[in-house]
C-alpha cells in the first residue's frame, strides 16, 4: 500500500507546473551587454509577470553596469599600486565609461528599487536589492566629481551637468538616505551649486532650481546660490505676468526666509522696477514693522525717498540705517547728500549749520570707509558740504576740494 500511496504521489508531482521566469525576462536576464539588456527591458516591459520580475530586470542593468564600474575602478587601482612600486606600466581606462556606468547603475537602482518595494503575489513586500545595490554604488559616486571636473576643463559642459547633476540627484535621492552623507558635506553643496549653473547655462531652469535648493542647504553655498538663483529667475522675465509670477515666487522664498536681505532686496528691486511705488512701501512697511532694524529695508526706503527728491524723509530713513549698519559707505553718501539739501533749504541759519555739520560727519565717515571712492562716490556732495558750511576760502574747504581728485 505504501508503495502505491508514493507512486501516486509521483504521478501527482509529474503533472504540476511551476512558474518560472517569463521569456521575456530570461531573454533580458542572458544579456552580458548593457545597451543590449536596456534595449530589451525598454521593448519588454509590459511582457513581465509581475513587480517581482522588473526588480529583477532592472537589477540586471544595475550589475551589468557596475561590471563596467568595477573594471575601471580596478584598472585605476592597479595604476596607482604601479606608481607606488615605482613602475611606469599604467593601463589606459575608460574614464566617460566609467561615470556612464555609475549613473546607469544609479538610475537603474532606483527604478528596481521601485518595483522591488511593492507587494507580490501573496501581498508581501520583501526587497531582495535595495540595501546591496545602494551600498555599492554609493562607494563609487564620488568619482562623478573628479570626472565631472575634469570635463568642466575640457569644455564639455553637457557633460559637467551629467555627472555632477547625478551626483547631486542621487545625494538627494531617499534611496540613498542611509547611507552616510557625512564624508562628503565639505562639498556637496558646491557641487549642487556648479551643477545649478550649468542647467542654467543648459536653459533647463526647474533643474537648476532644483541644483540650487539643495546648495541652499549648505550654509556656505546658500547666499551665493540665493544670488544665482534670483539672477537666473530675472533673466528669464519677458513680460509683466512673467514680473509677477517671478514676484510671487520671491515671496514664498521670502515665507520661508523673512530674514534673508538677498530675497527681501529682490522683491523690492522688482517693484522698484515696475514702478508700483504702493506695493514696494507697503511692503517694506510690513517688514519694518517685524524686523524694525532691518539695514536693507531701513536703506530701501531711505533710497524711495532719495528717488522722489523728498531729503528729509530720505534723513529720516537713511539715519536708522546708519545706525543698522554703520559701515555702508553708500548709506553714508546718501545720508550726507540729503542733510545738504535740508541744509541748503533751511530758513534758520543756526539749524542750516546744524545739518551741514551732521552732513560733513556722514561724508567723513563715507571718506573713511571707502577712500577710494569704489563703492560712493561722496567727493563733490562732500566739497559743497564743507563750501556751505565754511566757505570757498576756508582750508577745510580747499582740503575736501583736492579729496574730490
Amino acid at each position: 500500500m505504501k508503495k502505491i500511496f508514493m507512486m501516486a504521489i509521483a504521478l501527482m508531482a509529474s503533472t504540476m507546473t511551476f512558474a518560472g521566469d517569463s521569456d521575456a525576462l530570461k531573454a533580458i536576464m542572458k544579456s552580458k551587454d548593457y545597451a543590449e539588456a536596456a534595449q530589451l527591458l525598454k521593448q519588454n516591459l509590459a511582457q513581465l509577470a509581475d513587480n517581482a520580475e522588473k526588480a529583477k530586470a532592472y537589477n540586471h542593468l544595475v550589475d551589468l553596469a557596475m561590471n563596467k564600474v568595477t573594471n575601471e575602478t580596478g584598472t585605476i587601482a592597479e595604476n596607482q599600486l604601479a606608481a607606488q612600486m615605482g613602475s611606469d606600466k599604467v593601463k589606459a581606462y575608460d574614464t566617460l565609461g566609467l561615470a556612464d556606468g555609475i549613473c546607469n547603475a544609479i538610475e537603474n537602482a532606483i527604478e528596481c528599487n521601485k518595483y522591488d518595494q511593492l507587494p507580490d503575489a501573496k501581498g508581501r513586500v520583501k526587497p531582495k536589492f535595495a540595501e546591496k545595490n545602494a551600498a555599492r554604488i554609493w562607494a563609487v559616486r564620488p568619482n562623478l566629481v573628479n570626472i565631472g571636473q575634469t570635463e568642466a576643463q575640457k569644455g564639455n559642459d553637457a557633460g559637467v551637468l551629467k555627472y555632477w547633476g547625478a551626483f547631486t540627484d542621487a545625494g538627494d535621492e531617499p534611496f540613498f538616505a542611509a547611507c552616510d552623507h557625512n564624508a562628503e558635506k565639505d562639498y556637496f553643496g558646491q557641487v549642487a551649486f556648479f551643477a545649478g549653473r550649468y542647467a542654467y547655462q543648459a536653459g533647463q531652469m526647474e533643474r537648476a532650481n532644483k541644483y540650487f535648493e539643495v546648495a541652499k542647504r549648505d550654509p556656505q553655498q546658500k547666499a551665493d546660490a540665493v544670488n544665482f538663483q534670483l539672477y537666473a529667475m530675472r533673466q528669464s522675465l519677458k513680460t509683466k505676468a512673467d514680473s509677477v509670477a517671478y514676484i510671487n515666487q520671491l515671496k514664498q522664498m521670502y515665507d520661508q526666509e523673512p530674514e534673508n536681505d538677498v530675497i527681501l532686496d529682490g522683491i523690492n528691486a522688482m517693484y522698484e522696477g515696475m514702478k508700483d511705488k504702493a506695493a514696494q512701501a507697503a511692503f517694506l512697511d510690513a517688514h519694518l514693522a517685524k524686523f524694525p532694524n532691518s539695514f536693507t529695508a531701513l536703506a530701501n526706503k531711505g533710497l524711495m525717498a532719495v528717488n522722489d527728491n523728498n531729503a528729509e524723509e530720505g534723513a529720516k530713513w537713511l539715519r536708522k540705517a546708519a545706525v543698522a549698519k554703520p559701515d555702508n559707505a553708500v548709506v553714508w553718501t546718501y545720508l550726507g547728500a540729503c542733510l545738504s539739501v535740508l541744509a541748503a533749504n533751511a530758513t534758520d541759519n543756526a539749524n542750516a549749520q546744524k545739518l551741514y555739520d551732521e552732513a560733513i560727519q556722514a561724508f567723513d565717515k563715507a571718506k573713511e570707509l571707502d577712500p577710494t571712492k569704489s563703492l560712493a562716490n561722496w567727493g563733490y556732495n562732500r566739497y559743497q558740504a564743507y563750501y556751505g558750511r565754511y566757505g570757498a576760502d576756508d582750508p577745510k574747504t580747499k582740503q575736501a576740494e583736492a579729496d574730490m581728485k
